[in-house]
């Protein structure tokens, strides 16, 4: 056996040095990062993976929502980093000039015409800004050949699009090829589309390249759903459906919300709301969306079954709690297995030609992060089936669900096409997991202009002196007063942490308790006209009836409102918290019926509702 050789502490030092840098790049640099996660890419050695060191085009992306290495069973080389977000990477350089600006730059409110968008600014239809499709193949490539093809064609659509726009006109989009395979997928299996979008910002989350494929190419019906019309006026609402209406005349437009809010007061603000199992049962827009499948099928699929379980749920919510709580745990009991589909999204299994495959509606649910696609699935269920989360990117591979025997959904992850839209409106939509975000105050200087946040929270202009009129208000004085009325404070010094007051402010425009809405164009000039539209009143009855049944079948347990104080304490159970949390929250358990009044923890371990240090005695502090 041959003798070591000696090896200093300065040379190991080095050796782990040069290991980070490698492990770095790996992170960071090409798109070689984006499109070559597959669990088989070391079995084929990367041989055709390597989309970013090519002369031509090289590219920094930035990989967000990392997850531990775990080897699950039966799965060797399993990755679990697959299917995570890529991003753009931004420079430093940028970055800290971006900080520059929001502390120097003066607020100032902008006119509400400014809030209007038409969808011709945002995505330039018949230009790069495409989405990528899936190559043609044939039953003689082997799978090697099949991948390497998809993965030049990738290629070739990043370099089309940075070669016609620069970086800083682009959006964030999405720069892996194993998320845009899961829709390839998602629109294959799908006899109708849905495109889910958010009410705040539907043109954002609607691409006409996608409306074109699936009308035009595919021949399918697409269904645009607003989603989250609780949280815009209903003459708002009724504008973006006749909207989007005009312009694309082959789209049937639904309304929904998974879970109808109770108020719409500026001042809800203050409150935080946990929502109950109970919430799904109340989802308003159902019926609309089994009306326009009815409308497409046109009786070819039986959809009687989906007619009878709105009926049920619609009188499940009007049961007494316990009552509903056996009929739901009935309904879970009869539920159709959820199936998770993986590596299927790859396979090379041609597009299905046939609708309504023995006599099975299937219904793609595809759109943008966060706009609501699982909570839609749930809601029309009537329960949770489908894990959700406020984080973007949380559905890492589409799954199906049976919601009746004759009628399957299907959950793809969200997407982000590209787009010239400004990168913090995207931020304020939802899109970026804020916890990664490494400059959030320009995002709250762009809200700032366009909502009165210091009104709304009561903000104190931290330089504000006795006796003087208050000095302006830049991006920068906005986080530092709310860091200062939350007491949000640093480790080290104590100084007030801007930092995480910013993405408290970005999560409470991401829930909707800070919320700005695009218009669409002639908005402003025809609101009058809006508010006087026979659909403004049928829709602000419809929210107002849902909210009135979402108190009366509530009862005491259904939702709780935590006022936060003026001197900013709040409760353990804080909605913004640094960590993203999941967007269903456990509900507490029961105190015994006899006994002292004690605290009681919740499923996390916490005691709800108690501030831990008043229960120590004032020695033991």
């Amino acid at each position: 056996m041959p003798r070591k050789r000696p090896f200093s502490a300065k040379q190991k030092k080095k050796q782990l040095q040069d290991k980070r840098e490698r492990k770095r790049q790996g992170f960071q640099d090409g798109v070689r990062s984006s499109s070559n996660s597959r669990s088989g890419s070391h079995d084929r050695h990367e041989d055709h993976t390597d989309t970013s060191d090519s002369e031509s085009f090289s590219l920094q992306v930035r990989k967000i929502n990392q997850q531990p290495q775990v080897r699950k069973p039966g799965e060797p080389g399993y990755n679990p980093n697959r299917y995570r977000l890529h991003f753009e990477r931004e420079s430093r350089e940028e970055v800290e000039r971006r900080k520059k600006i929001a502390r120097e730059k003066i607020l100032e409110p902008a006119p509400e015409a400014e809030m209007e968008v038409d969808i011709e600014d945002v995505y330039k239809p018949g230009s790069a800004l495409d989405f990528p499709k899936r190559p043609l193949w044939n039953y003689q490539m082997t799978k090697e050949q099949l991948l390497a093809q998809e993965e030049k064609c990738f290629r070739e659509y990043l370099e089309n699009i940075y070669a016609t726009f620069q970086p800083s006109q682009l959006s964030y989009f999405e720069h892996n090829l194993e998320t845009w395979r899961q829709l390839w997928r998602v629109l294959e299996m799908s006899d109708i589309v849905l495109l889910i979008t958010d009410i705040r910002h539907p043109v954002i989350n609607f691409s006409p390249a996608l409306y074109d494929f699936v009308t035009k190419q595919m021949k399918k019906n697409l269904i645009l759903v607003l989603n989250k019309i609780d949280l815009a006026p209903p003459s708002l609402v009724v504008a973006w459906k006749y909207y989007f209406k005009c312009r694309f005349p082959e789209v049937h437009v639904v309304c929904f919300t998974s879970y109808p809010q109770q108020d719409q007061d500026p001042s809800a603000v203050f409150k935080k709301r946990r929502k109950r199992r109970k919430g799904w049962s109340t989802a308003m827009g159902p019926d609309q969306l089994l009306s326009a499948c009815e409308s497409i099928t046109a009786g070819k699929v039986d959809l009687s079954s989906w007619k009878e379980k709105i009926e049920r749920d619609a009188a499940s919510a009007h049961l007494p709690l316990e009552d509903s709580e056996e009929e739901e745990d009935d309904d879970e009991g009869a539920a159709v297995l959820v199936e998770h589909q993986t590596d299927v999204a790859m396979e090379a299994g041609e597009p299905s030609q046939e609708l309504y495959k023995d006599g099975v509606l299937t219904v793609g649910c595809v759109g943008f992060p966060n706009v609501g696609k699982s909570s839609l699935i749930n809601g029309l269920v009537g329960h949770k089936v489908v894990s959700v989360s406020r984080t973007p990117g949380h559905t890492k591979y589409f799954q199906t669900y049976f919601l009746t025997p004759t009628v399957k959904l299907c959950d793809c992850p969200g997407l982000i096409f590209p787009s010239l839209v400004d990168r913090q409106q995207q931020i304020l939509a939802g899109i970026y997991p804020i916890s990664q975000i490494q400059e959030p105050y320009t995002s709250v200087g762009y809200l700032a202009v366009r909502i009165p946040i210091q009104a709304l929270l009561k903000l104190r202009h931290p330089d504000t002196e006795l006796g003087k009129p208050e000095p302006p208000w830049c991006a920068w004085d906005i986080c530092e007063a709310w860091a200062e009325k939350r007491g949000y404070k640093t480790a080290k010094g104590a100084r007030n942490d801007v930092y995480r007051a910013a993405n408290s402010l970005l999560r409470l425009a991401v829930d909707g308790r800070l919320c700005a809405c695009m218009r669409p164009p002639g908005y402003t000039a025809h609101k009058a006209t809006w508010e006087r539209h026979p659909e403004t009143t049928e829709i602000s009855a419809l929210q107002e009836a849902h909210r009135q049944d979402g108190k009366h079948s509530s009862g005491e347990e259904e939702e709780e409102e935590d006022e936060i104080s003026s001197s900013g304490e709040e409760e353990d159970e804080e909605k913004d918290r640094d960590a993203d949390e999941e967007g269903e929250e456990e509900e507490p358990l029961t105190a015994p019926k006899s006994g002292p009044s004690l605290p009681i923890p919740s499923r996390r371990g916490k005691f709800a509702g108690q501030n831990l240090f008043a229960l120590l005695g004032e020695d033991e502090c």
